[in-house]
């Protein structure tokens, strides 16, 4: 083949993995913050089926730990967050910020997170599942591309970045000290945990 040959991502959809620094200290904070407020909240019911969701609002109860956590996800969006001529947009971010704590069996239903731009996952506790994902309780991002399900080929993709999962869903093994964000319109659900011990992780919608 001769001449010039372009191959374009036209939709891409970004997905972050961020390592939150010197985790561990601050995994034991969060922990403390969330067990205490567990002994004084019943929790809420969204999409999550079993285990315990707290208010919205861990910003304010959380305390220090939860401030600087929350830091770090804004700093985290800016940094893959533009304007529409592609220059940096530095945002101080309006934030929705809640804890989980699932046991066997609690997961949450696909949902999305309508009038925010991204949303976000911390993982406090995996619960044991980065050295067994067979526990599952994974983090399950729905293709947008619906469509692609329905290829003539399902059984071919396309050679080219993000091509490989066209139609089909993808999944992140919770790990403790790693933080997600993605497009708040993307459905995700989380699967259920098939483990004995608790997967904690904070969630956040970061809206303007």
């Amino acid at each position: 083949m001769s001449g010039k040959f372009d191959v374009f991502a036209l939709f891409p959809t970004p997905v972050v993995h961020f390592e939150v620094p010197d985790s561990a200290a601050l995994n034991a904070e969060l922990k403390t913050v969330i067990e205490s407020k567990r002994k004084s909240d019943v929790g809420t019911e969204h999409s999550n089926f079993g285990g315990w969701q707290s208010s919205w609002e861990m910003d304010k109860w959380g305390g220090a730990p939860a401030i600087k956590l929350l830091a770090f996800a804004r700093n985290a969006a800016n940094r893959v967050t533009c304007d529409r001529q592609g220059q940096p947009a530095n945002i101080m971010w309006k934030a929705q910020m809640w804890a989980n704590v699932n046991r066997t069996g609690h997961g949450n239903e696909f949902h999305c997170h309508p009038s925010s731009v991204w949303s976000v996952v911390y993982y406090v506790d995996d619960g044991g599942i980065s050295a067994d994902p067979k526990l599952e309780g994974w983090l399950e991002s729905m293709d947008p591309r619906a469509p692609g399900s329905l290829m003539y080929a399902p059984q071919l993709a396309y050679n080219c970045p993000g091509g490989l999962s066209v139609g089909g869903n993808e999944v992140v093994v919770p790990r403790a000290g790693l933080m997600v964000l993605f497009p708040a319109w993307v459905l995700h659900q989380v699967r259920p945990y098939k483990g004995s011990a608790e997967r904690i992780s904070i969630a956040f919608n970061l809206s303007l």
